[in-house]
């Protein structure tokens, strides 16, 4: 990095973290953040002003719930073009030069800045982002992503979206972070009456969510090399099955709590359902990601907000998720 971006990081930095502070230092820093971007972040405080009139319905699926939450302000995120050449013309919005005069961030690693998301979805959503310009690509930040979740612990979960998956900067690196359990799946994923044990060697547990709706993995483990092992392991014997050498489509939540360490992974098939891509009134503007995924599902538009029934979200996790069979191929290889 030369001068001048070292210079324009200076200016982007609210805080330097170090991981080897003590716990709960982080999470303090998060909430110093936000408050101070609050009172000199215009959009920020009005993101929030906004996210206190969303809307929120449940639905009842089968053998699971989920919310609907009805969130003008995300049609950026949920209507963007992710085209290959529109991405290379718009500027991207994560890189320093980008972000706007006011946001700042908490340096962490030297390498990634935590900032506040300006259109939340949650009473705290949080954006990790890299100080650099590189592609949305897991495989080399497993690590990163296990220790920026043990430092935010308890009070966030850190999710990721792939490229293919959700993610509207697909040519940036970065996490998102939501309250801990703010998701309906996290909870189900707990609940011992919905899982069936597929994995378990060197003190790592695998597990799939039962009649679910869609396919869903629970990874555990208390021992972060091997669980780091794990991944990358399972990672390349997904890329195997699939014949790609691409990373595979997925959406990622991760929590840690009592020296645990708790992953999510949902394997995609396709980012986008059919309803999406079809003109006229029939159109319905969801574009999941690793919330939606997850249970709560993102409508910017009222129509979809108020019509949007089990038949309708039912149809689209079937749709752009991968069976389970895949997964149990995937850990057979693996065990």
């Amino acid at each position: 990095m030369n001068s001048s971006n070292n210079s324009l990081l200076a200016q982007k930095t609210f805080a330097v973290f170090n991981s080897t502070s003590t716990h709960g230092a982080l999470v303090q820093l998060c909430q110093n953040l936000m408050e101070q971007q609050k009172l000199h972040w215009p959009q920020l405080t009005e993101g929030y002003a906004a996210l206190e009139s969303v809307r929120v319905r449940e639905i009842v699926c089968s053998n699971y719930t989920v919310f609907v939450q009805f969130n003008p302000k995300r049609i950026r995120s949920t209507g963007a073009d992710l085209d290959p050449k529109a991405i290379q013309e718009r500027k991207c919005f994560l890189c320093l030069e980008n972000l706007p005069e006011p946001q700042k961030g908490i340096l962490f690693q030297d390498k990634f800045l935590l900032l506040c998301n300006p259109v939340p979805i949650f009473a705290r959503h949080l954006t990790f982002s890299s100080i650099h310009h590189i592609p949305q690509e897991l495989e080399s930040s497993f690590g990163v992503l296990l220790n920026l979740t043990r430092d935010l612990s308890p009070d966030f979960t850190v999710f990721y979206n792939g490229p293919k998956s959700g993610a509207s900067a697909p040519d940036h690196f970065h996490f998102q972070m939501s309250p801990r359990r703010a998701l309906p799946i996290e909870c189900d994923a707990v609940d011992m009456r919905r899982r069936k044990r597929l994995y378990y060697k060197d003190h790592v547990a695998g597990c799939v969510l039962v009649n679910y709706g869609r396919t869903a993995l629970v990874v555990e483990s208390t021992d972060e090399l091997r669980l780091l092992e794990f991944l990358k392991n399972i990672l390349e014997i997904w890329k195997k099955v699939l014949g790609s050498a691409e990373e595979p489509k997925m959406n990622i939540l991760c929590s840690y709590q009592e020296e645990l360490w708790r992953l999510i992974i949902v394997p995609r098939r396709k980012h986008r359902p059919d309803k999406y891509f079809i003109g006229g009134d029939d159109r319905v503007l969801i574009s999941p990601a690793a919330v939606d995924i997850g249970g709560l599902v993102v409508t910017p538009l009222e129509k979809d907000f108020l019509r949007a029934d089990a038949k309708l979200i039912e149809s689209i996790f079937a749709e752009v998720t991968e069976p389970p069979e895949l997964i149990e191929r995937i850990l057979e290889k693996l065990q």
